[in-house]
This record gives structure tokens, C-alpha cells and sequence, in this order.
């Protein structure tokens, strides 16, 4: 991975605020000018905006603590150059439900003013998306290619990613028939669906996972579940770090690997569970399913992590599923050595009966 992508990690306002400041360069774009000898404009027809006079960046600009640009466009004026009527700005903002306009025929000249980039890397399809303009966007929807839909501001962001974090769900719909990317990571490596299970976006999220592109608008590559960000990550990870069943069970159903291991100790869910103390969430995974046994790179079970922390009720929740209090990690230890650690001396009885019943030969794998 290009170490480009990875950056200093910003404030969270940071990931989404790309365009401060920027609304008048939605809300106020110079007046058409009528060409000399033309006849009177037809609604609805794209007319050419104006030339204004020559346009630069204006002063002061918002840096984060490492003296980076924490938005991408920050007092930014491009959006005023020769940018063209788009389509009829009368028309109310379309229902949720309602079925996306046809692509329409744009000149060379038209389509250069709708895909063009400002200095830090935003799209119209981004503003229109920060200062929730979903009219503006419907409309660029209509005329603008596929594959302009992928285009990352400096941020690595695309509009999907912005819909997101701002959890709108009518446009993140809207995004994805249209074939948005659901792959594309930011510089932190989190696609959309990272974005939306960290900011817990439940509708967000469902709109990713079931909604389909239309015809003649397929990615170019599908949703992948088990894709990690530079944390190492998956959905999964985030959403149980997060506490939310909800989200987790979405996910679940959507083909998420309840096993899969995050990239750097190689902790499955049901580890981090046990990480945020909350017995219900472990029996909540330990009920769909969730290997009870599952190991970390250094040999950690589950019930190493809530032995070695005293957290007897988890430990117990987890010896009710059959975890075995005797498997030893890379250490050499077993669950029963860490909770006899933790508790000076003392065993856990549900631990200790468990190691009493392997020593008397009972059962090949204890029970707690």
C-alpha cells in the first residue's frame, strides 16, 4: 500500500469537512450570460456560465496540528470558473424512492465544468454532498459518467464516503445504483462500509450491502467484507469495537467472516468482545456461531484475554461454551495460569474445576 494513503491521522471533523466554506460556490455562481446573438435560453437546456473575472484562493487557511490541511477545500473559489447551468434548478429535490434520471448528451466543454477538480481535490459531487445539496447532485448524477463517481479529493474520499460519514442514506443509495465504488479506501484505508460501522450509520450500511447498481452500471469490482484499512481492520472489527449488534448481525448476514482475524495480534471478534467487557455482546457472538477456541498470533484464546483481566462472568460465559481452560499460548500459559495471575494465587472455581476434570482424565477437553 502506497504510503501516500496512510498520512497523519486527522481529528474525525476532518474526514468530512472538505469543503468549508465553499457554499457559495454552489449558492452563488455568477448569472448565465446570454452569447451575443443568440435567442432565449430554454429551460432545462445547459447554458454557459460567464467568465468572472480572474479568481484566487483567499486568505487564511485551516491547518490541523501537524500543519496539514484538515479540509480540501478550504475558502476555495474554482467552482466560479466557467461552470454551466446544470440542468433545471427548479425542480424539487427528488424522493428517495424515485428512479434516477437518464444520462443526457453533454458537450466537451460542459463535461470539463462538471468533472472539474478543485486544488484539493473536490468535485462538484463532493460539495453537493457537504452542504446537502442533494438537488445539485441528483443533477450531476444524470449527466456524469461512472467513473467520475470514483473521484478521491485529497483526502482519498470519495462522495460516497462523504454521504456516509454524514449519514445520508438517500444519497448514499442514490450513489451506489449509479455504480459508486464501495471499494475505494480512504487515507486510512476505510471504505464507506468501514465509515458507516464506525460512525454506527445503520441505514448507511444497509444501503451498502443491499442495494444494487442498475443496469449498465455494475463496479468494477464487488463488495469485499473481509477488506482490512491500514488498522488492519475489517468491518466487522469496527462495528464490535463499536458494541453494535445491530450493525454486527447486518454484516453477518451479508457474508462478514465471524473469524476473521484483524491484521496485527490477529484477534477474531469474539476476542475483541472479550476486550470491551461486555458479557452480552460475547454471548451475543458466541450464539452466531463465533469459534470459542479461536487463536491469536501469540496463541491467545478468548479466555486467555478474560482470565489474564479478571473477568470472571465473561470467563464463565465462555467455559459454558466450551472453552478449554488448559490450551497453552506461546508463552506456555493456559487461561488457568493467567487467571491465577491475575488473581494472586487464587483460581477462578470455574476454571479450576475445568483443569480438575482434565487432570482426573474425564474429559479430553476440560469444561470450565
Amino acid at each position: 500500500m502506497s504510503d501516500a494513503r496512510k498520512g497523519p491521522d486527522e481529528a474525525d471533523d476532518g474526514q468530512c469537512d472538505s469543503g468549508i466554506e465553499s457554499l457559495r460556490s454552489l449558492r452563488s455562481l455568477p448569472e448565465p450570460a446570454a452569447s451575443p446573438g443568440s435567442g432565449p435560453s430554454h429551460r432545462g437546456c445547459p447554458q454557459p456560465w460567464s467568465h468572472p473575472p480572474e479568481t484566487h484562493k483567499e486568505p487564511g487557511e485551516k491547518e490541523d496540528a501537524d500543519g496539514e490541511r484538515a479540509d480540501s477545500t478550504y475558502a476555495s473559489s474554482s467552482l466560479t470558473e466557467s461552470l454551466p447551468l446544470l440542468g433545471r434548478p427548479e425542480v424539487e429535490d427528488p424522493a428517495p424512492d424515485s428512479p434516477l434520471p437518464h444520462t443526457e448528451v453533454l458537450s466537451p466543454q460542459q463535461l470539463e465544468a462538471l468533472t472539474y477538480i478543485s486544488e484539493d481535490g473536490d468535485t462538484l459531487l463532493h460539495l453537493a454532498v457537504i452542504h446537502e445539496a442533494p438537488a445539485v447532485l441528483f443533477c450531476c448524477l444524470a449527466f456524469l459518467p461512472q467513473e467520475v463517481l470514483d473521484i478521491q479529493n485529497n483526502l482519498y474520499q470519495t462522495a460516497l464516503h462523504l454521504a456516509v460519514h454524514l449519514d445520508q442514506p438517500d444519497i448514499v443509495r442514490a450513489l451506489v445504483l449509479k455504480g459508486a465504488s464501495r471499494i475505494l479506501q480512504d487515507q486510512h484505508g476505510d471504505t464507506a462500509l468501514h465509515v458507516a460501522c464506525r460512525r454506527q450509520n445503520l441505514a448507511c450500511a444497509c444501503c451498502l450491502l443491499k442495494e444494487q447498481p442498475e443496469p449498465g452500471r455494475e463496479p468494477s469490482h464487488p463488495l469485499d467484507l473481509q477488506l482490512k484499512n491500514w488498522q488492519g481492520l475489517a468491518c466487522l472489527h469496527i462495528a464490535t469495537l463499536q458494541r453494535n449488534q445491530a450493525l454486527i448481525e447486518l454484516l453477518l448476514q451479508n457474508g462478514a467472516d465471524i473469524d476473521a482475524q484483524e491484521a496485527t495480534s490477529g484477534k477474531t471478534a469474539l476476542h475483541l468482545a472479550v476486550e470491551t467487557q461486555e458479557r452480552s455482546l460475547v454471548q451475543f457472538l458466541l450464539r452466531a456461531g463465533a469459534r470459542v477456541d479461536a487463536r491469536m498470533l501469540n496463541g491467545c484464546t478468548p479466555l486467555h484475554l478474560a482470565a489474564g483481566r479478571g473477568l470472571n462472568s465473561i470467563s464463565s460465559a465462555l467455559c459454558e461454551a466450551g472453552a478449554d481452560s488448559l490450551l497453552l499460548n506461546v508463552e506456555d500459559e493456559t487461561p488457568q495460569d493467567l487467571a491465577e495471575d491475575s488473581g494472586r494465587g487464587s483460581t477462578p472455581s470455574h476454571l479450576e474445576a475445568g483443569a480438575t476434570a482434565a487432570a482426573a482424565g474425564a474429559q479430553a477437553t476440560p469444561l470450565c
